[in-house]
């Protein structure tokens, strides 16, 4: 049924509720897992000797770096304990906006089915902290869940 599990992690204990869920389903069907953690744009550059943009520039940004060694690092960490149950694991570094690039990438790597965790915010709550779940879950190209955290108020 399915082939390939799609699992955004933002390296807080919240994201790392579905992984129980991914580990039970990728056990039992024989699916591979990608796990993805998105790091923000940001602002702040500096000039890299050797690098050259396409744009012909020589900048990269200045904390997408550290963030993304520190994101691949918490990936890495997670892919090899579901490695160590015999589940094919593969981890990826993306930049962008959050939902966006979840979206993009289910899409553009078939997969076929989306597995994360939600606050379960709702009302004015969900207004002033936006919701990447819920942005993925109305957008999504493929079958999502959503794992409700435990703690979490339960909807009315």
């Amino acid at each position: 049924m399915y082939k390939k599990i799609l699992v955004p992690l933002d390296g807080s204990k919240l994201a790392e509720c579905a992984l129980p869920h991914v580990e039970e389903i990728a056990s039992k069907c024989g699916v591979d897992v990608v796990l993805v953690s998105v790091t923000e744009r940001v602002r702040g550059y500096r000039p890299v000797e050797g690098y050259d943009s396409p744009s012909g520039e020589r900048l990269v940004p200045e904390v997408a770096g550290k963030m993304d060694k520190q994101g691949q690092r918490y990936l890495n960490r997670i892919a090899k304990g579901l490695e160590s149950k015999g589940i094919k694991v593969h981890a990826e570094m993306l930049m962008g906006n959050p939902a966006e690039e979840i979206i993009i990438y289910a899409k553009t790597e078939k997969c076929d089915l989306i597995i994360m965790a939600s606050h379960g915010r709702s009302g004015p709550s969900r207004w002033t902290h936006g919701s990447v779940a819920d942005k993925v879950l109305k957008s999504s190209p493929t079958t999502v869940m959503m794992v409700r955290a435990p703690g979490c108020p339960q909807a009315v």
